[in-house]
């Protein structure tokens, strides 16, 4: 393991920005399954700050600042023409995941198939441009705890 790697629960945390967080907030957890774990709201409906969790991953969300250094750094989607960055997700049916991404209206960019690889995945976009995948792939099965700490 890396002697820089905290031994929190995940490590590796996607930190995304929306124009309108709120709506982004309740668009993930209604189509993508996310629960909210904390939610910070600031002035003008806007969140400083979000949490949302999935199984043991978690997204921070925020909403869109151009006001500090760290908001001047982030583009977003539409800004650029597209995505620089994606996020993957281990789910336990890409079928039943995928059926609920679309009837909230996920626009799906790389079709439900099989993958070359091992799982079953696809790939979509949320109403503000950022792409997610999903999948039945999961990089940690079959290791033993030593070993993925390796």
């Amino acid at each position: 393991m890396s002697p820089f790697a905290s031994k929190t629960v995940a490590s590796v945390i996607p930190a995304l920005r929306y124009r309108n967080a709120p709506a982004a907030i309740e668009w993930l957890c209604k189509a993508f399954g996310f629960d909210k774990r904390l939610v910070v709201p600031g002035a003008d409906h806007t969140v400083l700050h979000a949490e949302l969790s999935f199984g043991n991953g978690l997204v921070m969300v925020g909403s869109v600042r151009r006001d500090n250094a760290y908001g001047r750094l982030i583009k977003q989607p539409g800004d650029i023409g597209g995505e620089t960055q994606t996020v993957y997700l281990v789910v336990t049916d890409a079928d039943a995941h995928y059926q609920r991404a679309t009837a909230a209206g996920a626009e799906v960019v790389l079709d439900l198939k099989d993958q070359d690889y091992g799982g079953r995945g696809y790939t979509c976009r949320d109403p503000e441009g950022h792409i997610w995948s999903f999948g039945t792939y999961d990089p940690w099965a079959g290791l033993s705890q030593v070993e993925r700490r390796a």
